[in-house]
């Protein structure tokens, strides 16, 4: 996996969690189909609102943590990308944060529960966004993106 080597607790990112993910922060998750489906002749769905055309579900890397200082979880949001540790963040405060709409979104696009999906983002993340920011910077939208084809 490369660069995510080491960014979860025990090391495992199960493809649900890296499709959670890459929705969050990439947005190149949400077409509404897998590789495994067979591609169908339909419609592109419309993108969910707040979507933007490719920085994921709340427009990338910036605008989760812009989400997450807006709810209050600022100084966690910061922790993760400074340089000093990664503080940990509730499940419930990160889905709260989140929102409904985008947890069910994500969910629905996994396969996973709502409740499982927020208690695997909150473990990853931290970790995932440190590995991210690795100067204390965020990065262009397009160097996320690449984090997630390689």
């Amino acid at each position: 996996m490369g660069l995510f080597d080491n960014a979860v607790p025990g090391g495992n990112i199960t493809k649900p969690l890296m499709i959670a993910l890459g929705a969050l922060l990439v947005g190149k998750m949400l077409s509404g189909r897998s590789e495994e489906q067979p591609a169908e002749p339909q419609a592109p769905a419309p993108p969910p609102a707040g979507t933007s055309a490719d920085g994921g579900l709340l427009g990338g890397l910036g605008g989760l943590l812009d989400k997450l200082r807006d709810a209050g979880h600022g100084n966690v949001a910061d922790s993760w990308v400074g340089t000093g540790p990664n503080q940990p963040i509730n499940a419930n405060d990160l889905g709260s944060a989140i929102g409904p709409q985008v947890i069910r979104e994500i969910a629905q696009r996994t396969g996973m529960n709502e409740q499982e999906l927020l208690q695997q983002l909150s473990t990853a993340l931290p970790g995932i966004v440190d590995k991210l920011t690795p100067n204390g910077q965020i990065p262009q939208q397009h160097q996320v993106a690449s984090a997630f084809n390689n």
